[in-house]
């Protein structure tokens, strides 16, 4: 119920609209029918919100359930018939005007099809209204309206920081409360007996069922005892593991010198990765941590690789499956937190303090959910985050949740009771936020999920809600914050903002979105955890392996229906042929190999197309059919050889993201995607593109890979460009050789003033565009340029919004220059990160310098350094607010006690600060010391 509330009828009501208008000249008979529909649908959309935000301890009885699936079902059979009317409404007339006789007949051919659609569209309205009415009738008979009129909708309001999820993250799971347990286990790895012991290999098997923290105890101890060995590794297994994949993973981290890119190579076996392996361990003291580990013939197959020398090496595996643990050996089960530490794991998650108190009213009510939780650190967490996301805490909420958490955790199942807390969490979640966490069923477990692949799929599958102001990715982007606030999705690795690059979906939380998912027939993942049978008719295919029962299974099945498919490695051979798919809205063959540029041409025949990934496959051209796509939102053919788009590529006007190759050529007109927001990749051929590249006037996000030399001069066009586009907010410009007019233009007008990040890095400019100083929203700059001037930190320093600068200078100013001094004349108000590479350190700063700079960052060469100031004085003290100076200092043709003498310098400057800071030197070639 949660996804026809918001997925399938917030994208159909819009549609039955557009029929409405006078453009498509349907007969009135047809337009009041319509009406209808969409009145009717817009009634059980009410009543259906109102089920899926109903209290917790208020679920819908069994007839309202049966009647939700029913609209569900209908409401998708509706969708497509719309789809397919407005794709035949919408099909353009013949546009051949070379002689009146042919042009005439083009248009009556027309008309006549037209006339044929529009007779075919009213009698299927025709039999769709009588379908909506048995329905209504149903909704009648059984009252559901008055079963879900006393229900009181919760809504959450969710307050998003995502510069606090990385440390909030981290806290919650990897601090509080892991001691005892992560303790023990390095006693147990340490504990030494005779002098045989030291040296024998040691294997601790830690058990415990799902979200009790297996995971993070061994990454903990793997962290802080991995420096006493000569390599180590971690790997997931998983349960379906792809062998040849773990394998090759532990290769890579164990040797990165030897076997980097090994994950991209195809010709290893089993039982050559096992030797290798062995091999590479021979006499290497090692420490390796095997995780999620559920079948003992999985352990026996790793464990002929790690190979038992004599070296006291260390082994840590985890399981869920105390069976696997004992066949394993050396057992150490992990036990529930205890009440002190669980409640201070759900102080940290409120309040982000483990030991600030809860308020005299909450004391209470609060021991009762940590007692109900059972000392699991995930449902604490889950149920934490919920009660910290309302704004205010009060007692009738919290005892509410209580209460709809049943009887407690110790009546029950282990997993029963882990998705009965998670699923309340799920039911808190606003509709579309469910509808996006049913979608994470289709990865694998232990698939690590990128930031942007995610949100675009989304997209592309019309989940996510325009609203005012904000790009569609935007949109997508607090959806996946929000989940991660929830605990419902895990971030695995950040940025430099500290927002989740990567994520994953914890196994329990998987567990429960593949039960709801099946529930609800959102989702059929074949090769996963799908419980079959498989339903009779299949919305969304997630394909996960190529078994030969899976095709079995497959051939039984209808396609007809099917609106998204997702392939998973080498499961492209379970799909049927293209024309089985009739309403299929988002394709995903990305790293499928076998797709090649015949199977291209047939996918040009789903003129339903919203969503298309071709990424990394073996597709060289794109058709010039591309063009029947009329509906195509997002599109990736990256990473593969393709030279050309074809002319008809501009016909794509819906297309919001578009990734392409470096050596793809955009055709003539491409500025007609005017609809186009985000464009991760182009290579600039000549002059003129940048005049189709100034019409994207909606990007927001745009990468130019390279400027190609061809004679003519850039700078004006390019200058141009960037004035026009108004929404930009995220530029990345590589491989761009910036004359003088590029540098000293003033302004762009109008310009991107929406632009709050420039990446500018690999290319080179005279100086710092003066242009810059007018971008009132430009926080983060990375910018190289030949020689240092007053002049660029004048500009830089009037940037009103600049945090994060990164300056690369590439040639000293001259022979022994005196020092730039940078002072409060370069007023820098909110500057708090500064990286600054140079040969020679041309800066210093002086009284008043950057008064909020927290992170000074500095590279340069110790021998260039004293040629230009003859000592390595840098005015450190004078950055009151300075915490952190790392500094890589380049040690090539130095002379003895000179990178003594910059060290000692650094260090003064350090000492000499009112604040403190840490100051890490990192020192390199240092073999060409004289």
């Amino acid at each position: 119920m949660a996804e026809i509330a918001t997925g399938v009828l917030s994208s159909l009501l819009p549609k039955l609209g557009r029929l409405l208008e006078e453009e498509y000249k349907l007969q009135r008979r047809v337009k009041g029918d319509i009406a209808f529909l969409k009145a009717e649908l817009e009634s059980m959309q009410a009543a259906l919100l109102k089920v899926s935000q109903a209290p917790i301890d208020q679920r819908p009885d069994i007839q309202v359930k049966l009647w939700a699936r029913d609209v569900r079902d209908l409401s998708y059979d509706i969708e497509d018939s719309t789809d397919k009317f407005l794709v035949r409404l919408e099909t353009r007339s013949p546009t051949k005007k070379n002689s009146f006789f042919m042009g005439f007949t083009g248009r009556s051919f027309s008309l006549l099809t037209k006339a044929k659609t529009r007779h075919s569209i009213a009698t299927r309205v025709k039999l769709i209204k009588s379908l909506v009415r048995e329905v209504c009738e149903r909704r009648d008979r059984y009252r559901v309206d008055s079963s879900v009129a006393n229900n009181q909708p919760v809504g959450i309001a969710t307050t998003i920081d995502s510069l606090r999820l990385s440390a909030l993250y981290k806290k919650a799971t990897e601090l509080v409360g892991t001691e005892d347990n992560s303790d023990e286990l390095v006693r147990r790895l340490t504990a030494e007996g005779g002098e045989a012991s030291k040296q024998q290999l040691k294997i601790v098997s830690v058990v415990g069922f799902g979200g009790l923290g297996k995971t993070t105890i061994a990454s903990i101890v793997y962290e802080k005892l991995k420096v006493e060995f000569d390599c180590g590794a971690f790997v997931s297994v998983s349960l379906t593991p792809n062998m040849v994949k773990i394998l090759k993973n532990l290769l890579y981290q164990l040797n990165k010198g030897k076997h980097g890119n090994i994950m991209n190579e195809a010709f290893w076996s089993e039982p050559q990765l096992i030797i290798e392996l062995r091999e590479i361990l021979r006499d290497k003291r090692y420490f390796i941590v095997v995780d999620d580990i559920w079948d003992y013939s999985v352990w026996e197959t790793i464990r002929y690789a790690l190979i038992e020398n004599g070296n006291g090496s260390k082994i840590i595996t985890t399981t869920r499956n105390a069976h696997v643990a004992n066949q394993i050996g050396g057992v150490y089960s992990l036990i529930p937190l205890s009440l002190i530490h669980s409640r201070k794991l759900f102080h940290q998650r409120i309040y982000g303090d483990e030991d600030k108190s809860l308020p005299s009213h909450l004391a209470e009510v609060s021991d009762i959910i940590l007692n109900k939780c059972g000392g699991i650190p995930l449902a604490i967490i889950t149920i934490a985050g919920i009660l910290a996301s309302k704004k205010g805490m009060t007692h009738e909420y919290w005892s509410k949740v209580s209460r709809s958490m049943g009887t407690g955790l110790e009546d029950s199942p282990q997993i029963q009771k882990m998705r009965r807390i998670l699923s309340l969490s799920y039911y808190d979640l606003p509709p579309h936020l469910k509808t996006c966490l049913l979608y994470l069923g289709l990865f694998p477990e232990d698939h690590d999920i990128t930031r942007e692949y995610l949100i675009w799929k989304w997209v592309g599958e019309a989940f996510v809600r325009k609203e005012h102001g904000k790009s569609l990715y935007e949109v997508g982007e607090n959806y996946l914050d929000e989940l991660i606030s929830k605990g419902m999705v895990k971030p695995v690795e950040f940025d430099g903002c500290s927002k989740a690059t990567t994520c994953r979906v914890h196994d329990m939380v998987l567990d429960l979105i593949t039960s709801l998912s099946n529930d609800e027939h959102f989702l059929t993942a074949v090769g996963g955890q799908q419980l079959m049978p498989l339903p009779s008719k299949v919305r969304r295919l997630s394909l996960q392996t190529g078994n030969a029962e899976d095709v079995r299974l497959l051939s039984t099945v209808s396609f007809t229906h099917v609106r998204s498919v997702t392939v998973f490695d080498q499961a492209l051979n379970l799909l049927p042929g293209i024309s089985c798919f009739q309403v299929l809205r988002a394709l995903d063959l990305s790293d499928c190999e076998q797709v090649d540029n015949h199977r291209f041409k047939g996918i040009c025949k789903l003129f339903h197309l919203r969503y298309l990934c071709l990424r990394r496959t073996s597709v060289t051209e794109v058709p010039k059919q591309i063009g029947n796509l009329q509906f195509l939102q997002v599109l990736d053919i990256s990473l593969t050889e393709v030279k050309m788009l074809p002319s008809t590529f501009v016909q794509l006007t819906q297309l919001v993201y578009l990734n392409v190759s470096a050596c793809t050529r955009l055709p003539d007109g491409f500025g007609k995607l005017e609809c186009l927001q985000n464009f991760p990749g182009i290579t600039v051929s000549y002059p003129s593109m940048l005049h189709d590249l100034g019409r994207l006037t909606e990007l927001r996000n745009l990468k130019i890979i390279k400027f190609i030399q061809c004679g003519e001069n850039y700078d004006e066009p390019f200058l141009e460009c960037l004035s026009n586009l108004v929404s930009l907010e995220k530029l990345e410009v590589n491989y761009y050789l910036g004359g003088p007019d590029f540098s000293l233009s003033s302004s762009l007008s109008p310009g991107p003033q929406r632009v709050y990040s420039i990446d500018m890095l690999r290319s080179t400019f005279y100086a710092v565009p003066r242009w810059m100083s007018s971008l009132s929203c430009l926080s983060a700059l990375e910018i190289t340029i030949r020689t240092l001037a007053v002049q660029d930190f004048e500009v830089l320093g009037k940037i009103p919004s600049l945090t994060d600068l990164y300056v690369w200078v590439l040639e000293p100013t001259g022979e022994r220059p005196e020092r730039l001094a940078i002072d409060s004349r370069y007023p820098f108000r909110c500057l708090s990160v500064f990286r600054f590479w140079s040969y020679g350190m041309e800066v210093v700063f002086s009284r008043g310098a950057m008064p909020n700079l927290q992170t000074l960052d500095l590279d340069f060469q110790v021998r260039k350094t004293k040629d230009l100031g003859g000592n390595f004085y840098f005015g450190l003290e004078n950055l009151p607010l300075l915490q952190r100076v790392p500094v890589k200092i380049d040690c090539y043709c130095t002379e003895p006690g000179e990178v003594e003498a910059a060290e000692a310098a650094l260090q003064k400057g350090v000492d000499m600060n009112p604040n403190k800071p840490t100051l890490n030197i990192l020192k390199v070639c240092t073999i060409f010391l004289l």
